[in-house]
């Protein structure tokens, strides 16, 4: 007889700066978790979109104003996903969360921070935060081959420095991202293995 593999979920959150390859590595490891269902869902804050439209209709953007757009699409999206996990029988995987939106806040210098904190607060807890840990210059050579972002190598130097400061960082596990997606992925794999329920059964 063949059981479902976890109950309830477990939720894991990766974070990390552009070029990390944290979405391609959510992606990737659902192959190497058979028999368990895996349900990646993105946290965006719709940064490139918003700017995008403000250049199109050549709208200025002044920095706090960008702020208030991102966190709000942001927020929007953290909690429409956690009714998703909530509904979902398996292993969730966040791909960025309200982490994100307070290291870019610290990144740019916007103290206002107070009810994003309480907010995260308030959520269910993930069984594991990772932080995709990778040289600011390596990450800025991948963006750059994209051709997709406009974040500076300055930027993220300021936002894997603001990660770092952020007084969760040292709960996060962290895994060396400067390799290959294979190699990210299996280091995720290992760390959502052991946070799994120890009641937790594979099909058998």
């Amino acid at each position: 007889m063949t059981q479902r593999a976890i109950r309830p979920s477990t939720l894991i959150v990766v974070l990390g700066i552009d070029g990390a390859g944290k979405s391609t590595a959510a992606e990737a490891v659902a192959g190497l978790l058979p028999g368990t269902p895996v349900l990646v869902l993105g946290n965006y804050s719709g940064r490139k979109t918003i700017a995008a439209l403000a250049q199109r209709f050549r709208l200025p953007l002044p920095g706090q104003v960008a702020d208030v757009l991102e966190t709000t699409v942001r927020v929007f999206s953290v909690l429409l996903n956690h009714l998703r996990a909530a509904r979902f029988d398996g292993v969730v995987i966040m791909d960025r969360h309200l982490y994100c939106q307070l290291a870019l806040r610290k990144a740019r210098g916007i103290r206002s921070r107070r009810l994003l904190e309480a907010l995260l607060g308030v959520l269910p807890q993930a069984q594991a935060v990772v932080y995709f840990n990778i040289p600011a210059e390596q990450a800025h050579e991948r963006i750059a081959l994209r051709g997709e972002d406009q974040e500076t190598l300055e930027d993220l130097q300021r936002f894997h420095k603001a990660y770092t400061e952020l007084p969760w960082y040292p709960g996060f596990a962290v895994i060396d991202a400067s390799g290959t997606t294979e190699n990210s992925a299996l280091q995720l794999q290992q760390i959502i293995t052991a946070a799994l329920p120890s009641s937790a059964s594979l099909p058998q």
